[in-house]
């Protein structure tokens, strides 16, 4: 997908629907926030409270790398969750392919229903990591493990609140943002404020494309509920927190605030990334997440296995 400029048909979409929103000429949705702790990641159901109609956002599926194990707690909170409100869910979606936790997307589809939804742009990370982890012909690459493959300026609806779809790449080439309503559900672009901005170092990932899909964020009206993918505690701060607001960020992320110049972003983020680790799931979750967060089928025994590419590190 083409990068969209400030000035765009989507932004003043999702604008619109913010501020009848916010002004009560629509349902303002309703958030709930699921954190996982040893992934770090904020899994958010959104629903609209007339009609009950829910969709899931960047769901976890637990995994224990040493033992090879699975784990569903994460994700039973959330079908708790749905059931209890009495909620009906429409929408599974990804705001890209996770590194950093496998996605439970199909388990939630097999309890709760909904369509599962993407960027189009995952055929892209699909042909990439395709070749890193020697996928076979059976692996399409061409985006069918989702239900929908969504486009910068799509539409939906959560009952009767209207929803919009901005690209938002930098990440990865196929980041997406939800904006539903009056809240904007941006995954790895933005931190708190006082942590900063994503890394732009994955394969297809850019920083100054980053720093240009963040700006495109912040001219949503101030206002604006921002819901984050993750959360790693700033220093001085106890406690996880995964909600803020245009205003906050444009008055004072640490990263990105308004007057940041883009080369100064760039520099930054660039000379940011080349001192950090890998993600410690990075391995099996883009193996998992690439397939829409399905398993590789069991071989002749039975079994499911994941790869591990190996490289000759320097001694």
């Amino acid at each position: 997908m083409t990068p969209p400029t400030l000035a765009d048909a989507a932004l003043d979409r999702a604008r619109t629907h913010i501020t009848a929103s916010l002004s009560g000429q629509a349902p303002r949705p309703i958030v709930h926030g699921f954190f996982d702790e040893p992934t770090h990641t904020a899994t958010f159901v959104v629903h609209d409270p007339e009609s009950r109609e829910a969709a899931v956002i960047d769901s976890v599926l637990g995994f224990d790398p040493a033992a090879g194990t699975l784990f569903y707690a994460a994700a039973d909170r959330v079908i708790d969750y749905v059931r209890s409100e009495n909620l009906t869910v429409a929408w599974i979606l990804e705001t890209h392919v996770h590194a950093d936790h496998l996605s439970a997307a199909p388990y939630l589809q097999g309890k709760l229903g909904g369509r599962l939804a993407i960027g189009s742009g995952i055929v892209e990370v699909q042909k990439t990591f395709g070749k890193l982890f020697n996928a076979g012909t059976e692996f399409a690459r061409a985006g069918t493990e989702f239900d929908c493959l969504f486009e910068d300026g799509n539409r939906f609806t959560l009952g009767g609140i209207e929803a919009v779809v901005l690209h938002v790449p930098g990440h990865t080439p196929a980041d997406l943002a939800y904006v539903i309503g009056d809240a904007a559900f941006v995954g790895d672009t933005l931190f708190m404020p006082d942590y900063g901005t994503a890394r732009a170092d994955f394969p297809g990932g850019d920083a100054r494309l980053l720093f240009r899909s963040i700006r495109r964020l912040l001219s949503l009206p101030d206002p604006t509920r921002l819901f984050l993918c993750h959360d790693y505690k700033a220093p001085g701060r106890d406690s996880f927190a995964y909600e803020t607001t245009v205003a906050a960020q444009r008055r004072g992320n640490v990263h990105v605030r308004d007057g940041t110049a883009e080369d100064q972003f760039v520099a930054m983020r660039e000379a940011r990334d080349r001192t950090l680790t890998a993600p410690r799931l990075i391995m099996p979750s883009i193996q998992v997440n690439i397939r829409g967060g399905r398993l590789p089928e069991p071989e002749e025994n039975g079994t499911r296995y994941l790869k591990i590419p190996l490289t000759t590190g320097r001694s």
